[in-house]
């Protein structure tokens, strides 16, 4: 099992930044794939980022990209996800997720930690 928890949410006006963190433990090595979901809502879950465990790739949705910035330290077994120019559409729970390289689906979930961005 892979314990996850987020942190570093809050209440930010529009153009602010925030940094979110994730933390990991447990068995860590099913971690391979780090992974940034949001859900707004009435909204589905979606998509933010995602970084691989040695944190030489990541990856963005369109919607974030150029914005948002996953970054790994593998000695905290920590992910961060450093938001900036963020819009009232990024209001969202955010949840980060992890997987192995095996799998198509993420296995561990946190609990989530709210980000709400004032116009």
């Amino acid at each position: 099992q892979v314990q996850l928890v987020e942190s570093g949410g809050g209440l930010v006006q529009a153009g602010g930044s925030l940094r979110l963190s994730c933390a990991a433990s447990g068995r860590t090595f099913g971690s391979d794939i780090m992974g940034w979901f949001r859900q707004a809502p009435g909204k589905e879950r979606e998509f933010v980022g995602r970084i691989n465990r040695n944190g030489g790739m990541s990856y963005y949705s369109d919607t974030v990209k150029g914005r948002f910035t996953i970054s790994r330290d593998k000695d905290k077994n920590t992910v961060y996800l450093q938001m900036d120019s963020l819009k009232p559409e990024d209001t969202a729970v955010y949840y980060c997720a992890a997987r192995n390289y095996a799998d198509t689906e993420y296995g561990f979930w946190g609990q989530g930690t709210q980000v709400t961005v004032s116009s």
